[in-house]
């Protein structure tokens, strides 16, 4: 598996505005079908969701990442998604980071 990036900011943004969502995006570069069987985040203020069907050597995913800042303290901030697979490497670390103003 190659991701397109392992980092995003979502920079600096309102509590009025607190759910920002990004995409990182994945290839399959092995020669087997690739499957991911887990994607956690550090806290439950950010959700992941995936592509569930295995993706065929060469061909892209999505992982989808929602930061909900709502009811959060507003300042600086930055999470982890643990990404699992049965390709190489078997685990990815992905980080969602940014700052939230009143």
């Amino acid at each position: 598996i190659k991701f397109d990036k392992f980092e995003h900011d979502y920079g600096t943004f309102s509590a009025k505005n607190g759910l920002q969502t990004c995409v990182f995006t994945f290839v399959n570069t092995g020669d087997k079908p690739l499957v991911i069987t887990q994607a956690v985040a550090s806290c439950g203020c950010t959700v992941p969701t995936y592509t569930k069907q295995p993706i065929q050597p060469g061909e892209k995913g999505e992982l989808k990442v929602t930061y909900n800042g709502a009811g959060k303290f507003p300042g600086k901030f930055k999470k982890s998604i643990t990404v699992r697979t049965n390709g190489t490497p078997e685990m990815t670390r992905l980080y969602v980071e940014g700052e939230m103003t009143e």
